[in-house]
């Protein structure tokens, strides 16, 4: 991870002022690097000796990082990670701009490893993270939104770039077709459970701890599955004040929204679901060979679901 960290901040590097201090204000917000993280440990469970693996690691950083900006200028959020966002200081153009530059840089540096392979991978999953940004924006404010139709969006928004991450791993360590498999399904499993974690957090955590403000889900109309699963199994007026705040993107009964959510048992409902998605990951990596890496890829399971931010 330090080498990763260091090749980041090489090549964040532009002539561009602007650049910089935006690129530097996101990448040294004090992110977990998790996908990184899950690359280098996918390459190492599986068996891999070489350094490939370290611009890898740090181009689906980058491609991340950019999803992040774009992510704050589509949500109009002003906090994440318990600091300003982006666009709240520098605005919505600058924002986007970065973003796509850091794109960009994950392509250049995608090119330089010459594998059309994982050029090929990741080209398909930076796709279907956009579509997953765009499916996301047609369901904001619709309190008719399913749970599969939720699952479908954070497939794409999410569970895609952790499997990605672990397939990488297999690539570059020229894995058989089963095991490259088994790690790219733990990677998309991984993400499931990531996701709905973090959006249990959004009821159940303070801003201080999630680094973000609570309700901003609600705030935005986004269907979580907390709140899917409330409208579903609430009393009819605890259901039409859930669907009403969906529709309306409001805040101004939080804490009587957030009793609803509860009282409903959404929250249970939810970390069973993002548990079960955790322990399907950890049974993927039973055709890897036991190594401190596999365990560690198995701790971050386990993480995934009991974080507290």
């Amino acid at each position: 991870m330090g080498a990763v960290n260091q090749l980041i901040r090489t090549r964040l590097a532009s002539d561009v002022v602007l650049i910089n201090q935006i690129a530097e204000h996101i990448i040294g917000g004090g992110g977990k690097r998790l996908r990184p993280m899950l690359h280098l440990l996918a390459a190492r469970a599986a068996g891999y000796q070489g350094e490939d693996h370290i611009p890898l690691a740090s181009l689906i950083e980058f491609i991340h990082t950019s999803t992040l900006l774009h992510d704050d200028v589509v949500d109009e959020s002003d906090l994440r990670r318990g600091r300003k966002t982006a666009n709240a200081l520098w605005g919505n153009a600058a924002s986007v701009l970065v973003g796509d530059f850091l794109y960009s840089r994950s392509f250049q540096m995608m090119v330089e490893l010459d594998d059309m392979r994982i050029m090929r991978i990741l080209a398909d999953t930076t796709n279907r993270i956009a579509e997953g940004e765009v499916l996301q924006l047609l369901n904001i404010g619709n309190a008719d939104t399913t749970e599969q139709a939720y699952l479908d969006v954070i497939e794409r928004k999410t569970a895609v770039l952790f499997s990605a991450a672990t397939r990488l791993g297999a690539v570059v360590a020229k894995l058989p077709a089963e095991q490259e498999e088994a790690l790219a399904q733990y990677g998309l499993d991984l993400g499931f459970a990531f996701q709905i974690a973090d959006d249990v957090l959004d009821y159940v955590s303070d801003a201080d701890t999630l680094g973000k403000n609570i309700g901003d889900d609600l705030a935005e109309g986004k269907p979580t599955l907390p709140v899917i699963h409330a409208i579903a199994n609430s009393p009819p007026e605890q259901a039409a004040s859930l669907r009403r705040a969906i529709e309306s993107g409001g805040l101004d009964s939080l804490d009587n929204i957030i009793a609803a959510i509860r009282d409903s048992g959404a929250i249970e409902h939810a970390r069973s679901q993002a548990e079960h998605y955790a322990h399907s990951a950890q049974s993927a990596l039973s055709v890897l060979p036991a190594s401190a890496a596999r365990d560690a890829l198995g701790v971050l399971a386990e993480y995934s679901v009991n974080r507290t931010s």
